[in-house]
């Protein structure tokens, strides 16, 4: 009968876990994701919040932004990691230590199993480590090693059996002997607590306590209280599911209640009385069946290590999530709470189920297919469908008209037997008839689709279509048709605009923000307020939600959920924002829905299902930030010069200025996502735009002292601090002081140099100019000398001439004078001899051999050519002075018939005195007398 039992109940559980279930928000980590391999054996977190896992490959660190991976140093898997204090202790084959960060944000191993010398049996490797005060447990399956971490005292707890596990329960440790009994750690020493035979038959998970008793947890047959009366079953409402399950994992969370792992049937959580609170398998959400470790951090979030992966479960959000893996549901379009009932219209159809209960959600026949709304109106469900409008009762929908497309339907005032609905080809009356609705009639003249309308009175509406724009339309009494309509042509068609009535006010929503409508003029003008509730940087779709219950007024982003709420006493508007972004939420976009459930509990409907969203459990949380660790990189990605000293300012080389900084904000909510918002004084000082990303690379930066600056926000809220490193990059050597200091020298010298050479230049310039003045006032000296000679020489050639020409006249005159005397002369001795004609022809011989004329010519020749005659007699001293005197004739280029009256001879006998000077002057027979004396 038990057996039935417990498979009739795993039959109907299992369906709901498959199907129902509404599982809190679940981060999945993939090998890929952290860089390790799929086993992953322990998890711890530091005082920093940073967490920390025992890989097949290694240590793993997880800051919420960026997994770092140690690699174990002895090569072996990692089975156990524990932190206390700032160590974080690991246990591996052969092998035990703790890592310590340094200044560069880096863990660094050191090994107490070689500090202790420690001596190891085969294949000891380390599964479990405790702390308590000053003492480390480090266990085995063959022993307990006991460490002093304050005096490095060492001992041994041996076993003869297997030690399966050890516990922690309070300020006491407790470990299971394999068939031989459960034992306490007491002084150093190992003592039997229970040798009962549950206990030596079954292999225990887990120790807690329970109200002064021991609350025992075995692998395959759930829980067991050991108190003062013995063992015995603990006997709870899950006990038939913990029978059928194996539990490898398990720990008792803040709230006392228990969260097992099993090793293929994922984790179930349990309440402090052993009620059933959730199974999350992974077909539900998790990415591995097999949780081989569980750890709950500081935000009450539930860590699995798993045989392939790790998840991290956020138990305390606010936010409940049913993900319709297997597409039975579909997406949910629109919801409605009605009598008791969760009503869920999808792309699918309408389903429903008992409201807070973990039932089956189940169809309602006959409305497969596209649902658009549904309105309770007049204390009944009404659907709007893509093949028509129905009346639902209960599990029963009935059509109540067979027009397509019904978007919307709203009740009349004045009309309480009348309905209006809107749909795909313009607006349509419904008239009660008993206990179900008729079509009545379309209203003519307007055949727009109307998926928005709201009525401004009692005869006039507004129509929105996305593509076509805004229409007022005014309808006749007999609500038959429309008398007339015209479009908003002051209001923009966009797309994902909406018009909607919020506490009596029309609202119509696009991109631009929220307008509402001026009763006196009739144009809609933009809310200052209400545009709160959309921004443009962040715009999905104008779509807003109006909420009667609540009073609420919801819009949607790509950020998160608004909402406009008002103080019922004040009336003071306020504009809430929740943490929630789309790619979380995965709206419908255009088409999204919010539904009230229950007091501050909302069901917003998505692509994969619906999330159930709770106000109350909205805790802002106080964060920080840390700068984890600054590298020094080249530009070749990935390649690192070293890291950098966190707690000193850096001096950077000239060259070292590629920096890379990493920082965090430890925050592992899925739903929340830390920004960042980071600045470098010094270079860029103003406060970069809002990025995800958990590291900034600065190329080249320019020497200079800098200081960054990073702060963050998850959600709406701000870090209660603002990390900051400053450092310096060094000059390069040509711009380093010692190197400007060289440049100044270098530029005095060089100016004394260039001064010195340009005074000498100049001096030299002064000298050359000097010496030219003085050349050219010498030259003007010489060529006024040069010019008074001209002169000068110019009045002697004058004065030569008129010697000369004297010179010819007393030559001419000479010779006329004894050519007249020779004529009178012959012409006397052809007369007779007479003794006076004789006398008169020796007076004439007389004249003619005057020697006063000689002297008087020597004296003008002398004045004409002066100093010829001593030349040629220096030439030639044996020249007689009639020699010299024919040598004079000569010069004057004299014929030889010219000079024989002057020398009073006949022409023949000068050429015999010219023939006779030539053989005294020794003259070669070629040579020209006349020539050689005109070159003397």
């Amino acid at each position: 009968m038990k057996g039935i039992k417990s498979i009739v109940y795993l039959l109907v559980f299992g369906c709901f876990i498959l199907n129902a279930q509404e599982i809190p928000p679940i981060s999945i980590f993939n090998p890929k994701d952290y860089g390790g391999e799929p086993q992953n054996w322990s998890i711890s977190q530091s005082s920093n919040r940073y967490i920390y896992t025992a890989n097949n490959k290694g240590l793993l660190e997880y800051n919420g932004a960026k997994w770092n991976l140690y690699e174990s140093p002895n090569e072996t898997i990692i089975r156990s990691v524990e932190v206390i204090d700032d160590l974080i202790y690991t246990g591996s084959f052969h092998d035990f230590g703790y890592w310590k960060r340094d200044n560069f944000g880096v863990l660094n191993y050191t090994s107490l199993a070689q500090k202790l010398n420690i001596e190891f049996l085969e294949d000891e490797e380390f599964w479990n480590i405790f702390g308590l005060d000053n003492w480390i447990l480090f266990q085995s399956l063959d022993r307990i090693h006991i460490y002093n971490k304050s005096t490095n005292a060492y001992s041994v707890i041996n076993s003869t059996s297997i030690i399966s596990r050890l516990y922690k329960v309070n300020d006491s440790f407790y470990f299971q002997n394999t068939n031989k009994g459960l034992y306490k750690i007491e002084n150093g020493r190992d003592n039997i607590v229970s040798e009962d035979p549950i206990i030596n038959n079954n292999t225990i998970v887990n120790i807690f306590n329970q109200n002064g008793s021991l609350l025992i947890l075995t692998e395959n047959n759930g829980f067991y209280r050991l108190d003062s009366e013995g063992l015995n079953k603990w006997d709870i409402p899950a006990n038939d599911l913990l029978n059928t399950v194996s539990v490898f994992s398990s720990i008792q969370l803040k709230d006392k209640s228990f969260m097992l792992g099993c090793i293929s049937d994922g984790i179930i959580h349990l309440s402090t009385n052993g009620e059933l609170i959730n199974v999350i398998k992974q077909s539900n959400g998790l990415s591995n069946n097999t949780i081989l470790s569980l750890h709950e951090d500081m935000d009450d979030n539930i860590w699995l290590g798993l045989d392939n992966g790790i998840n991290c479960i956020n138990i305390k959000s606010p936010y409940l999530i049913f993900n319709d893996k297997n597409g039975a549901i579909g997406s949910v379009y629109t919801s409605k709470v009605f009598e008791g009932t969760i009503y869920l219209g999808t792309n699918q159809g309408l389903f429903y189920k008992p409201l807070h209960s973990n039932s089956l959600f189940k169809f309602i026949s006959g409305t497969q297919g596209q649902v658009w709304c549904l309105e309770v109106i007049n204390d009944q469900l009404f659907c709007g469908h893509h093949t028509g409008t129905f009346l639902i009762n209960r599990d029963k929908a009935d059509k109540i008209a067979t027009i397509p497309g019904t978007w919307q339907i709203k009740n009349i005032n004045g009309h309480e037997d009348l309905l209006i609905q809107g749909n795909y080809d313009g607006l349509y009356i419904l008239k009660a008839n008993d206990n179900s609705w008729d079509l009545r009639n379309k209203l003519k003249n307007f055949n727009i689709s109307s998926r928005y309308f709201e009525f401004y009175n009692d005869l006039e509406l507004y129509v929105s279509h996305e593509y076509k724009g805004i229409f007022k339309l005014k309808i006749d009494k007999e609500l038959t048709k429309i008398v007339s309509y015209r479009e908003d042509t002051l209001i923009k068609k966009k797309l994902y605009s909406s018009l909607t009535k919020y506490n009596n006010n029309l609202l119509f929503t696009n991109d631009f923000g929220v307008f509402k409508l001026n009763t006196l003029n009739s144009r809609f003008v933009k809310d200052s307020i209400l545009s709160y509730l959309i921004k443009t940087e962040s715009f999905t779709s104008g779509k807003l939600v109006s909420d009667i219950k609540t009073n609420k007024l919801w819009s949607f982003s790509s950020n998160g959920i608004n909402y406009l709420s008002q103080s019922n006493l004040s009336g003071e508007k306020k504009i809430n924002n929740i943490a929630l972004p789309i790619d979380i939420r995965k709206d419908i976009i255009g088409y999204e829905n919010i539904t009230h459930l229950k007091d501050e509990t909302f069901l917003l409907g998505t692509k994969t299902g619906y999330i159930i969203l709770n106000l109350d459990k909205i805790i802002e949380h106080e964060h920080s930030i840390n700068i984890n660790q600054i590298t020094v990189k080249t530009l070749v990605e990935n390649d690192s010069i070293g890291l950098v000293d966190l707690n000193s300012k850096a001096q950077f080389k000239n060259k070292e200025n590629n920096i890379q900084i990493s920082y965090s904000i430890s925050e592992y909510f899925k739903t929340l996502k830390p920004e960042y918002s980071y600045k470098l004084d010094g270079m860029y000082n103003t406060w970069s735009n809002w990025t995800t990303n958990g590291t900034v690379f600065y190329k080249n930066l320019p020497y200079g002292n800098y200081t960054f600056q990073v702060k963050g926000r998850v959600g709406n809220q701000i870090t209660t601090n603002t990390a900051s490193y400053s450092f310096t990059i060094q000059r390069p050597w040509y711009l380093s002081y010692l190197a400007i200091v060289f440049y100044i020298l270098a530029i005095i010298l060089f100016s004394l140099l260039m001064h010195n050479i340009y005074k000498r230049y100049y001096k030299k310039q002064r000298e050359r100019l000097m010496q030219k003045t003085t050349r050219e006032f010498e030259l003007r000296e010489l060529e006024n000398k040069q010019q008074l000679m001209r002169f000068r020489n110019d009045k002697l050639r004058e004065d030569i001439e008129n010697k000369n020409r004297e010179l010819g006249v007393s030559t001419m005159n000479l010779i006329k004078k004894n050519e007249f005397l020779s004529s009178i002369k012959k012409e006397l001795e052809n007369i007779g001899d007479n003794s006076n004609i004789k006398q008169v022809i020796k007076i004439i011989d007389r004249n003619l051999n005057n020697t006063d004329d000689w002297n008087l010519f020597q004296e003008a020749f002398n004045n004409a050519d002066k100093d010829f005659l001593k030349k040629i007699k220096s030439l030639h001293p044996t020249l007689t002075s009639n020699d010299l005197r024919l040598c004079a004739y000569l010069r004057l280029n004299l014929s030889s018939k010219e000079i024989a009256p002057l020398l009073n001879i006949s022409p023949r006998s000068v050429e015999v005195k010219r023939y006779r000077l030539r053989k005294k002057m020794n003259l070669p027979h070629e040579a020209s007398l006349s020539d050689y004396i005109l070159e003397i």
